[in-house]
């Protein structure tokens, strides 16, 4: 008898330490309210588990941290347009290579196979301009005909693409890949999906319900009527599934990508930063294996006249562009950050960039806008081509903000036009800078070594196209910024680095 008040006194107490301590069967309850998640009962709001964002395809994990912004080169041209500063720069995915030939060969078969018969101008406007390899004083014509189209050339960088062509390429590619992703998860099978004209997926068509393929799979949660027991819902933003976009790189991005920092860092101190990608002052590789040692790590014109080298030892192996995955990549797992050919990114170029921006993710050249609303409020129909409409945001609907009041930033603390009544850029007079010069960055196939040390920056015309700039991809990292690691303190996670495996 004993023994079973004794039982009962010790239940009673587990019993009341369980009611006093958080369990794992109310991680599910509003901590507000005390209402259930995902219940009828309390309007269907919902609380589900997120393991993380997952690295998209091509992607490397690039983690957060300050770095010196700027040139650690000489200023050769004297024009002062790189000046160090200090720069944050939040977590980050990059594309592991540059984007190739059949990469943008994949991205055009597309827009001929879906907008072709319709709209033909869509896919002659994303076609790369191979007459960008002429010159009138050499013989390239082979590189006309075969560069973009010959197979030997696939896996080489995409090169004749213009900054306008290179962000629509990554607003392509942020649809195919939701559009995989839902497949992969079979909540809309491929099948389902309509592929003509305006009847594309387009991922903020999709999510503003101008896109409705045929559902085959209940996701976990209420449907939108939460008062019935039947229906299906659509994903959405809040269940995670879908990935942010892909875009180009900010100058910012790419040159903290570019000097690869973390090989050098030691607790919170950085004990030297690089003139190039990789340690050393010199272009050849002084360590690692010993049959790789005074190798050229780099793509990059080394002498006039010399692409190359001699026939019997060619020192990069690359008379023009060389494959996106060639040489070794740099501490990130990032190949050809120097090298090969120069990358557009998103940035509009001024000369005193670095005085201007904040220090926070650095980046001039924001137009706000929002989505297209009609006359009672509702989301104006997709254009012909499955998107969206945007529109500037106004400075009359921001009267009371104070962080912006107009859409176009682009000249903000450094106009184009007038300042105190003084034309600061006259263009095509004396300076070819206008809101349409977007930065590039790192040497190409065709340059001095100077150009591949990451703080040097130059600009063209976002209309414009060289045989010597192609572009690569990036994404924003959402939530952690060391991964979906479940370690929780502010180190980075060990496994990986140096070898592209962060996840």
């Amino acid at each position: 008898m004993n023994r079973k008040k004794s039982l009962l006194a010790i239940s009673t107490l587990m019993a009341g330490i369980m009611l006093l301590t958080p369990s794992c069967a109310n991680k599910n309850k509003s901590k507000t309210t005390g209402f259930g998640f995902n219940s009828r009962k309390w309007g269907g709001f919902e609380n589900h588990k997120y393991k993380g964002q997952e690295t998209g395809p091509g992607l490397v994990l690039v983690p957060a941290g300050a770095f010196v912004m700027g040139s650690t080169e000489q200023d050769v041209l004297f024009e002062y347009n790189n000046v160090e500063r200090k720069q944050t720069v939040p977590s980050f995915y990059m594309d592991e290579t540059e984007v190739s030939n059949h990469q943008y060969g994949e991205y055009v078969y597309w827009l001929q196979r879906v907008f072709g018969e319709s709209y033909p101008e869509v896919y002659r406007k994303a076609l790369p301009d191979t007459l960008c390899w002429r010159s009138r004083l050499a013989f390239n014509e082979p590189y006309v005909e075969y560069y973009f189209r010959h197979p030997a050339y696939k896996n080489y960088p995409v090169v004749g693409v213009s900054w306008l062509q290179a962000t629509d390429f990554a607003a392509w590619r942020t649809d195919r890949v939701n559009e995989m992703i839902l497949d992969r998860e079979k909540i809309h099978p491929y099948k389902d999906f309509k592929m003509k004209d305006e009847e594309n997926f387009n991922t903020k068509a999709y999510l503003a319900d101008q896109y409705n393929p045929a559902t085959r799979k209940k996701l976990k949660g209420m449907p939108r009527d939460y008062r019935t027991k039947k229906g299906r819902r659509d994903v959405g933003t809040k269940d995670g599934i879908l990935l942010p976009e892909y875009r180009l790189p900010t100058e910012a991005e790419w040159e903290y990508a570019a000097q690869g920092a973390i090989g050098n860092s030691q607790f919170e101190n950085t004990d030297e930063k690089r003139v190039y990608s990789w340690n050393d002052l010199t272009v050849r590789m002084t360590h690692g294996k010993e049959k790789d040692r005074g190798k050229i790590m780099a793509n990059f014109k080394r002498d006039k006249g010399d692409q190359a080298g001699i026939s019997s030892q060619l020192n990069d192996a690359g008379v023009i562009t060389t494959p996106v995955d060639a040489y070794w990549p740099n501490d990130y797992g990032i190949y050809n950050l120097a090298g090969n050919v120069s990358e557009w990114v998103m940035d509009v170029y001024r000369p005193l960039s670095f005085e201007d921006v904040d220090d926070f993710n650095a980046f001039r050249g924001n137009v706000f806008s929002k989505v297209k609303l009609d006359q009672y409020g509702e989301i104006e129909e997709k254009d012909s081509l499955g998107r969206l409409i945007f529109v500037k945001v106004t400075e009359e609907e921001n009267i009371n903000r104070r962080n912006y009041k107009v859409a176009d930033n682009i000249g903000y603390k450094d106009a184009t036009l007038y300042q105190n009544d003084e034309q600061v850029y006259e263009y095509g007079v004396t300076t070819l800078i206008n809101d349409k010069a977007r930065v590039f960055k790192g040497g190409s196939w065709n340059d001095r070594a100077y150009w591949m040390s990451p703080g040097t920056r130059r600009y063209l015309d976002e209309n414009l196209s060289t045989s010597t700039i192609g572009f690569r991809c990036a994404m924003h990292r959402v939530g952690s910024p060391i991964g979906n690691s479940k370690k929780r303190n502010r180190s980075l996670p060990s496994n990986g680095i140096g070898k592209g495996k962060l996840k």
